[in-house]
């Protein structure tokens, strides 16, 4: 995850950059922590301020490159993707990674397949990240301004985000790279 003054820019820029219908753009951290806060508190007023702005946007782009180990994103941000996916919201994501996540992943082949260095079995689905944020999401490879172009492209002028997910669907969108 970038710092404070990176995820403002980006969001700033993202407004105007490829897809004009938008007015608005929520990040982490967008309004400001009362500063009073006790830290556990702190992390509460955080939690619940991120599920408004996610309540109230029509699209969650995320940021899903590896973030404190390879393979894996953000944690905050994969529960951002899950609620938003539980609430019918499109999510769009991007990495930088052209690889697959078990290409990526150190493993030992095993009798069940590959082990990572923890012990646990490394999917091998082909795809850059765990498949259930592959399925809940539209990913693209490379950064924030592709992730938009590609956005822009796939909600060309006439057409508007889907308010609402099919029940059950469970679907690979990936944008090719």
């Amino acid at each position: 995850m970038s710092s404070a003054p990176t995820r403002s820019r980006t969001a700033r820029t993202s407004v105007g950059f490829a897809w004009q219908p938008v007015s608005t753009a929520s990040y982490p951290l967008c309004a400001e922590v009362p500063g009073d806060l006790a830290p556990a508190d702190r992390a509460a007023w955080i939690y619940r301020a991120n599920l408004v702005a996610i309540r109230s946007c029509d699209i969650v782009m995320a940021n899903i490159a590896d973030f404190r180990g390879v393979g894996e994103p953000d944690s905050g941000t994969a529960f951002e993707i899950g609620f938003a996916t539980a609430l019918g919201k499109d999510v769009w994501a991007y990495t930088p990674n052209e690889t697959t996540l078990a290409e990526r992943v150190a493993r030992e082949p095993c009798a069940q397949g590959l082990l990572c260095e923890n012990g646990f079995l490394v999917e091998d689905f082909g795809l850059a990240v765990n498949l259930m944020i592959a399925c809940a999401a539209r990913v693209v490879i490379g950064g924030p301004e592709r992730c938009l172009a590609a956005m822009a492209e796939h909600y060309r002028p006439g057409s508007t985000p889907s308010c609402y997910r099919p029940a059950g669907e469970s679907e690979i969108r990936s944008v090719g790279a």
